[in-house]
C-alpha cells in the first residue's frame, strides 16, 4: 500500500471529508439498529420469552389475519389440545390491556393471565387469585414492590413479586391468575366451541403448548378450529410489530445502500483524477493487480477507520440515552451494522476502481495528445 499511504497523506482534506461522511452514516445506522432492536423488544419480549413450543390461536374468519387482539379460545379447545398425542401441556394464556393505579401513579399495562402456578410466568408459583407478578418496568412506573397493593381495572390486587422485564405491544407486563384476567377481560361473545356448562366467562387469548412431538398438529387444528404457530411466527399477529419493524428495517437497508453508493462515487472520482499517475506507475512496471490491491486497501483502510469511529460514537450515544428511550446495545446492533457498512463500502469501492484495468500506460508517454 505504498501508493495508497502517500495518497492519504497528500490529499488529507478529501479523505478527511470522506471519512467524516462514513462516520456520520455509521452513527446513523448504529443508532437506528439499536432503536429498532429496542422498539422490537418492547413489542415482543413477553412472547419470545414464553417457555412454549407453539401458541394456538382461534382460527380467524375468512379473509382475516391472525391477531392476538381478536383470538379467543375456550376450555373445550385447551382441554382438547391437552389430549392430543405429543402435547405435554396445553395452558391457556390470556392477553389484554388494563389500567393500573398505585397511590397517585397510574400506568397502562399488558395483562397476561395464566393458571395459578404456571411456568409461563416468571414467579408463576406465587400467582393466585388476588396476587400478581409485575415486570420491572411496570413496578418502576407504579413505584411499587413485593407486598404492595395496586388497583388493576378497579380491582385491588397484591404484588406477589417483581420479576423479569417483559413487555408486549410497547406496554410493560403484569402477570395475573387466569381467573383474575377473565374478570378484567370479559369474552367478546359466547362461542359455540364452549363445552356444556363451561361458563361464558371462561376464555383465554391463546393456548401455550409444550410438545414432545409435532406430529398431529395439523389434524388437531382442523378438529378444534385453531391455528398453531411457533412463538416467532406468531409475532406477525401483533398489530404494530410488522409495520413498525418493517419500516425501520427498510430505512436501515436504504442507509446501507447509500453508504455503498457514496463510497463508490468518491473512489470513482478519485480514480479518474489519478488516471495519469496510474499510467505512470504502469509504465514503470507496476502490475494491474498490484494497483488494484493498493487502491482497494486504501478504501478498506478508510472504511475501517471511519466505521470504527462511527460505531464508538453510536455506542456512546446509545449508552447515554438507553434509560430514556428503548435502545439495545449488543453484538447484533453494534458489530453487525459495522461489518455490513465495511463490506458494502468495499464492494462499492471495488466496482469503482475497476477502471484502473483500462488505463493505458502509453498515456504517460503522451500517446493521447
Amino acid at each position: 500500500m505504498f501508493v495508497a499511504r502517500r495518497d492519504l497523506g497528500f490529499a488529507k482534506g478529501r479523505f478527511a471529508l470522506m471519512g467524516t461522511v462514513i462516520v456520520l452514516i455509521t452513527v446513523l445506522v448504529g443508532l437506528l439498529s439499536g432503536l429498532t432492536a429496542g422498539l422490537g423488544r418492547q413489542n415482543i419480549s413477553a412472547i419470545t420469552g414464553l417457555p412454549a413450543d407453539r401458541l394456538v390461536f382461534s382460527a380467524p374468519a375468512d379473509g382475516q389475519k391472525l391477531s392476538f387482539t381478536d383470538s379467543q379460545v375456550t376450555p373445550a379447545q385447551w382441554n382438547g389440545w391437552a389430549a392430543v398425542p405429543g402435547v405435554r401441556s396445553a395452558e391457556p394464556l390470556g392477553i389484554g390491556t388494563a389500567k393500573a393505579t398505585a397511590g397517585a401513579r397510574t400506568a397502562a399495562l399488558s395483562a397476561f393471565g395464566v393458571p395459578a402456578g404456571s411456568a409461563l410466568a416468571p414467579g408463576g408459583d406465587l400467582l393466585a387469585p388476588g396476587r400478581v407478578v409485575l415486570s420491572a418496568s411496570a413496578a418502576k412506573d407504579l413505584a411499587v414492590g413485593a407486598g404492595s397493593t395496586l388497583a388493576l381495572a378497579g380491582r385491588e390486587l397484591t404484588v406477589a413479586a417483581v420479576a423479569g422485564d417483559a413487555a408486549f405491544s410497547h406496554l410493560p407486563v403484569v402477570w395475573t391468575s387466569l381467573a383474575d384476567w377473565q374478570l378484567l377481560a370479559p369474552p367478546a361473545a359466547p362461542s359455540a366451541a364452549d363445552s356444556p356448562g363451561s361458563g361464558s366467562g371462561e376464555h383465554a387469548t391463546v393456548i401455550a403448548l409444550s410438545l414432545s412431538s409435532a406430529d398431529g398438529l395439523t389434524d388437531a387444528d382442523r378438529r378444534f378450529a385453531t391455528r398453531a404457530l411457533t412463538p416467532d411466527d406468531s409475532l406477525a399477529a401483533i398489530g404494530s410489530y410488522t409495520s413498525e419493524n418493517g419500516s425501520l428495517q427498510l430505512m436501515r437497508g436504504f442507509l446501507f445502500a447509500i453508504s455503498a453508493l457514496v463510497v463508490g462515487a468518491f473512489f470513482t472520482v478519485w480514480t479518474i483524477q489519478r488516471s495519469g499517475d496510474v499510467a505512470v506507475l504502469k509504465a514503470l512496471g507496476a502490475s494491474t493487480g498490484y494497483l488494484l490491491r493498493d487502491a482497494l486497501g486504501q478504501a478498506v483502510l478508510l472504511l475501517v477507520a471511519g466505521t470504527a469511529v462511527g460505531t464508538a460514537i453510536a455506542v456512546g450515544v446509545g449508552a447515554a440515552v438507553g434509560s430514556a428511550v428503548p435502545f439495545v446495545l449488543d453484538a447484533p446492533t453494534v458489530l453487525v451494522p459495522a461489518a455490513v457498512m465495511t463490506g458494502l463500502g468495499a464492494l462499492g469501492a471495488g466496482l469503482s476502481i475497476r477502471r484502473i484495468t483500462s488505463v493505458d500506460p502509453l498515456t504517460a508517454l503522451g500517446s493521447a495528445r
